[in-house]
């Protein structure tokens, strides 16, 4: 296939041009990131050859293989891929009186066979697609209707950002030690804070308890590693502070939905 560049800056210019189109783009990247911008439309965002950090106002999100992404329209949101040869293909949709509230959040969701065969359908189509183009309409609009039907199961793969400075120090702290396997006990001494008040700060300005955020931030770091070749899944267990194969296997399974064996023996299936 044909693929190519955003050297004209579509998403831009082009997908709102008319308000009652969906819109079609399959291309190479071919820059480094996309800057942060917003469209009326609804956009489906899968992509091949990499993975992507998908960034709003109020959180990142990690899009790996064998996953999409929605986002509604009017969110303000950057793309900023693994590298520029990351292929993305994009669906761009008008709000329809079928719409359930599915379509009113950002989420990743994973993909199925059956979905995958049908972005691969889309392939064929590039810009705007018009409802007098019967039956490509018909299909198209089909393809946004049968997304909820689907995508049972959202992902936590996000992270919302800290406003508060300490939080934004704490979170930096457990980035830069993610191979260190770190109490909450001993996070609370090392910030001079009770574990009360680092309990409240947690779910008062992120909305999620010290485990959840650190536990997702962990399998996050442990998707990107698996991506490099050289690691086996045991030593991007020990990177991410994880003594035990199987306790790791297992919170990735919970977390991913696939155990890290099967998503690295797949992988070269899913790029």
């Amino acid at each position: 296939m044909e693929r190519k560049p955003y050297v004209d800056k579509y998403y831009m210019t082009e997908v709102d041009s008319f308000e009652d189109s969906i819109y079609c783009h399959h291309a190479m990247m071919g820059e480094s990131f996309i800057a942060e911008h917003a469209h009326q439309k609804g956009q489906f965002l899968y992509t091949e050859g990499g993975i992507v950090f998908v960034k709003t106002e109020e959180k990142s999100y990690f899009l790996p293989a064998r996953h999409y992404i929605w986002i509604p329209g009017g969110i303000k949101h950057s793309i900023h891929p693994s590298s520029p040869e990351v292929v993305m293909r994009n669906l761009y949709f008008p709000k329809f009186d079928t719409d359930t509230s599915f379509f009113d959040k950002v989420n990743i969701y994973p993909v199925n066979d059956f979905l995958i065969e049908f972005i691969m359908f889309t392939n064929r189509w590039t810009g705007n697609i018009f409802p007098v183009e019967e039956p490509k309409y018909s299909i198209a609009k089909a393809f946004k209707l049968i997304l909820p039907e689907v995508s049972q199961t959202e992902l936590p793969l996000a992270l919302p950002y800290p406003k508060h400075e300490k939080l934004k120090d704490i979170v930096s702290y457990l980035e830069h030690r993610i191979h260190e396997n770190i109490s909450f006990k001993m996070l609370a001494n090392e910030f001079d804070v009770s574990e009360r008040t680092l309990a409240r700060l947690f779910q008062r300005e992120l909305n999620m308890s010290f485990i959840q955020y650190y536990t997702i931030l962990r399998m996050l770091t442990a998707l990107k590693l698996l991506l490099d070749d050289k690691l086996s899944v045991n030593e991007v267990a020990l990177r991410v502070g994880y003594n035990s194969l199987p306790t790791f296997s297992n919170t990735f399974n919970k977390i991913i939905g696939v155990r890290p064996s099967e998503y690295v023996k797949n992988k070269n299936l899913l790029f």
